[in-house]
């Protein structure tokens, strides 16, 4: 099944990003997207998300054509079938864990599956405010937080940015292992050539166009 299908999508702001890109996401399929900072990585990611339209071309996300769809039908694609995570937790501080965890739960009325948080190694800190946790810990309460909704699409924009090497294998591991159980799909953009190396598929945006890596 097809999660994301993009034809000739372009985009600019002062200058030309990139042209006429085309892109496709299966199923439990993972795909890492890599480049020089200033190449429009994030740019392409926030399209491919719903969230920013393209100067040209066409995207379809679960079928659906955003700029086709009314606000509270794109608002409703992104609150149970998108999940985004970034490379900055954006946590409540002044909440449990669990209680940032409980409140995307409750949003898209799913059920918190407490096997998530032992894979993540957190199950340990769900009392615990999340101003007394490290970077670390809230980076995987905020990924948690994400995944606790069930989406069918992962959207990360340096998730693993402010992680050391062994839990950003850890993160990865948790990410693919979900898309693959759920059928989802994960799009992901990073600088760290080992951790897009996980992904099923490495492209790279240079000279304005995507280009497969071998």
């Amino acid at each position: 099944m097809k999660l994301i299908q993009a034809k000739g999508i372009s985009h600019s702001f002062d200058y030309e990003l990139f042209k006429n890109i085309d892109f496709e996401l299966k199923s439990s399929q993972s795909i890492a997207i890599v480049g020089k900072s200033g190449s429009g990585k994030s740019t392409l990611l926030h399209i491919l998300s719903s969230f920013l339209k393209p100067k040209n071309g066409k995207v379809e996300i679960l079928g659906i054509k955003p700029d086709e769809f009314s606000d509270e039908k794109l608002d409703k694609m992104r609150r149970f079938d998108l999940g985004m995570i970034f490379q900055f937790h954006h946590l409540f501080k002044g909440m449990k864990a669990k209680e940032n965890i409980d409140i995307s739960s409750m949003l898209s009325d799913t059920k918190i599956d407490d096997k998530l948080m032992k894979l993540l190694e957190i199950d340990s800190l769900m009392d615990q405010k999340t101003s007394e946790l490290s970077g670390g810990q809230q980076q995987r309460v905020s990924i948690a937080r994400v995944l606790a909704k069930k989406p069918k699409i992962i959207f990360a924009d340096e998730p693993t940015g402010n992680l050391d090497k062994e839990t950003a294998t850890l993160v990865m591991k948790v990410l693919k292992d979900y898309i693959k159980e759920e059928n989802a799909g994960l799009v992901l953009v990073t600088h760290d050539k080992d951790v897009a190396s996980m992904c099923d598929e490495v492209y790279e945006l240079e000279n304005r166009s995507l280009v497969k890596k071998a």
